[in-house]
């Protein structure tokens, strides 16, 4: 005659299996959404860090001199006064004039 066979436990098992498989499939799935979110937030984080700096002013040119330098006046006023051509007095006045004070 006909035995039965345990359908209930079978369908059980096969239904048992197919919820972990689909638990399984939706944790992969969130996983990977979530990584792809992450990574997308990275990508942004680096192209602001890759933005061109603004625009700045090229250097100011130094402009030419407009005579000789201040060591040289004070060369030329400490050979005058060595030669006698400037008094002590003249020679601190002049030097204090070109030192500005």
């Amino acid at each position: 005659m006909f035995r039965r066979r345990r359908p209930l436990l079978r369908a059980a098992a096969v239904g048992g299996g197919a919820y972990l498989a689909g638990k399984h499939m939706a944790r992969a799935s969130d996983q990977r959404a979530a990584g792809e979110a992450d990574q997308d937030d990275r990508i942004s984080q680096l192209e602001q860090q890759q933005a061109p700096p603004p625009q700045q002013a090229p250097p100011p040119q130094a402009a030419p001199p407009a005579g000789p330098s201040m060591g040289d006046q004070l060369q030329q006023l400490a050979a005058l006064h060595q030669q006698g051509v400037l008094t002590d007095d003249e020679f601190a006045a002049a030097k204090a004039k070109l030192l500005g004070s």
